[in-house]
Protein backbone atom coordinates (compact mmCIF):
# COMPACT_ATOMS: atom_id res chain seq x y z
CA UNK A 1 0.00 0.00 0.00
CA UNK A 2 1.02 3.20 -0.68
CA UNK A 3 -0.37 6.35 1.15
CA UNK A 4 -0.75 9.57 -0.64
CA UNK A 5 -1.51 11.26 1.76
CA UNK A 6 -3.51 11.37 5.60
CA UNK A 7 -6.62 13.73 6.29
CA UNK A 8 -8.17 13.44 10.01
CA UNK A 9 -11.77 14.01 9.97
CA UNK A 10 -13.65 15.94 13.05
CA UNK A 11 -17.40 15.92 13.44
CA UNK A 12 -18.44 19.41 14.74
CA UNK A 13 -21.08 21.88 15.86
CA UNK A 14 -19.96 24.85 13.89
CA UNK A 15 -17.49 23.97 10.86
CA UNK A 16 -16.83 27.69 10.29
CA UNK A 17 -15.14 28.35 13.59
CA UNK A 18 -12.82 25.41 13.96
CA UNK A 19 -11.48 26.06 10.30
CA UNK A 20 -11.09 29.49 11.33
CA UNK A 21 -9.04 28.55 14.24
CA UNK A 22 -7.14 26.07 12.01
CA UNK A 23 -6.51 28.73 9.74
CA UNK A 24 -5.54 31.45 12.24
CA UNK A 25 -3.32 29.78 14.14
CA UNK A 26 -2.17 26.33 12.38
CA UNK A 27 -1.46 27.78 9.26
CA UNK A 28 -4.23 25.56 7.31
CA UNK A 29 -5.44 26.30 3.78
CA UNK A 30 -8.89 26.22 3.55
CA UNK A 31 -9.23 23.75 0.32
CA UNK A 32 -12.76 23.33 0.03
CA UNK A 33 -15.82 24.66 1.72
CA UNK A 34 -19.37 23.71 1.69
CA UNK A 35 -22.64 23.64 3.75
CA UNK A 36 -21.41 21.55 6.91
CA UNK A 37 -18.10 21.21 5.34
CA UNK A 38 -14.23 22.34 4.73
CA UNK A 39 -10.99 20.39 3.62
CA UNK A 40 -8.09 21.89 5.07
CA UNK A 41 -4.58 21.39 4.40
CA UNK A 42 -0.89 22.84 4.87
CA UNK A 43 1.87 23.43 2.38
CA UNK A 44 4.02 21.44 4.33
CA UNK A 45 2.24 18.40 3.40
CA UNK A 46 0.84 17.77 7.05
CA UNK A 47 -2.02 15.98 8.05
CA UNK A 48 -5.19 17.16 6.02
CA UNK A 49 -8.29 17.92 8.11
CA UNK A 50 -11.88 17.13 7.30
CA UNK A 51 -14.59 18.88 9.53
CA UNK A 52 -18.04 17.71 9.29
CA UNK A 53 -21.12 19.42 11.11
CA UNK A 54 -23.02 17.35 12.95
CA UNK A 55 -25.89 15.65 11.36
CA UNK A 56 -24.53 15.74 8.19
CA UNK A 57 -26.15 13.38 5.98
CA UNK A 58 -23.11 11.86 4.24
CA UNK A 59 -21.66 10.60 7.71
CA UNK A 60 -23.14 7.14 8.59
CA UNK A 61 -26.02 7.32 10.71
CA UNK A 62 -24.71 5.82 13.34
CA UNK A 63 -21.55 9.16 13.71
CA UNK A 64 -23.91 11.78 12.48
CA UNK A 65 -24.66 13.20 16.03
CA UNK A 66 -21.37 12.01 17.71
CA UNK A 67 -18.98 14.90 18.19
CA UNK A 68 -15.25 14.85 17.71
CA UNK A 69 -14.90 13.78 22.13
CA UNK A 70 -11.20 12.43 23.55
CA UNK A 71 -9.39 12.85 20.10
CA UNK A 72 -6.54 14.91 19.98
CA UNK A 73 -4.68 16.40 16.91
CA UNK A 74 -0.59 16.50 17.64
CA UNK A 75 1.69 18.40 15.87
CA UNK A 76 5.32 18.01 16.42
CA UNK A 77 7.33 20.99 16.15
CA UNK A 78 10.48 22.59 16.60
CA UNK A 79 10.11 25.32 18.94
CA UNK A 80 7.34 24.66 21.42
CA UNK A 81 8.50 27.57 23.68
CA UNK A 82 8.14 29.89 20.69
CA UNK A 83 4.76 28.06 19.81
CA UNK A 84 3.20 28.74 23.28
CA UNK A 85 4.36 32.48 22.87
CA UNK A 86 2.64 33.33 19.45
CA UNK A 87 -0.46 30.78 20.36
CA UNK A 88 -0.68 33.86 23.39
CA UNK A 89 -0.15 36.53 21.66
CA UNK A 90 -2.56 35.56 18.81
CA UNK A 91 -5.40 35.35 21.85
CA UNK A 92 -5.13 31.51 22.51
CA UNK A 93 -4.42 30.38 26.31
CA UNK A 94 -2.99 27.12 26.38
CA UNK A 95 -5.50 24.35 28.10
CA UNK A 96 -2.46 22.96 29.23
CA UNK A 97 1.07 24.64 29.03
CA UNK A 98 4.32 23.51 28.90
CA UNK A 99 5.13 20.47 30.52
CA UNK A 100 7.07 17.66 30.55
CA UNK A 101 6.64 13.88 30.27
CA UNK A 102 8.84 11.63 32.05
CA UNK A 103 9.74 9.83 28.59
CA UNK A 104 11.12 13.22 27.31
CA UNK A 105 8.05 14.89 25.27
CA UNK A 106 7.39 18.34 26.04
CA UNK A 107 3.94 19.38 25.16
CA UNK A 108 1.08 21.66 25.07
CA UNK A 109 -2.66 21.49 24.67
CA UNK A 110 -5.01 24.40 23.03
CA UNK A 111 -8.26 24.00 22.30
CA UNK A 112 -10.17 25.57 19.74
CA UNK A 113 -14.09 27.12 20.45
CA UNK A 114 -15.62 23.69 19.29
CA UNK A 115 -13.93 21.84 21.63
CA UNK A 116 -11.46 20.27 19.48
CA UNK A 117 -8.07 19.25 21.53
CA UNK A 118 -4.54 20.21 19.57
CA UNK A 119 -1.44 19.21 21.52
CA UNK A 120 1.99 20.89 20.17
CA UNK A 121 5.06 18.74 21.10
CA UNK A 122 8.60 18.73 20.94
CA UNK A 123 10.89 15.81 21.59
CA UNK A 124 13.39 16.62 24.84
CA UNK A 125 15.89 14.00 23.51
CA UNK A 126 14.29 13.17 19.89
CA UNK A 127 13.63 9.62 19.41
CA UNK A 128 16.09 7.95 16.63
CA UNK A 129 14.38 7.91 13.42
CA UNK A 130 12.49 11.65 14.35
Amino acid sequence: MRVKSSVVGLTVEDVQVSSKFLVDHFGYVEQIAADGFASLSRADGGVDIALHRRGLEVLPPELRDVLVAGTIVAFVVDDLDAEQERLRAEGVEPSLPIREEPWGERLLLVTDPNGVVYELAEWADPPSGR
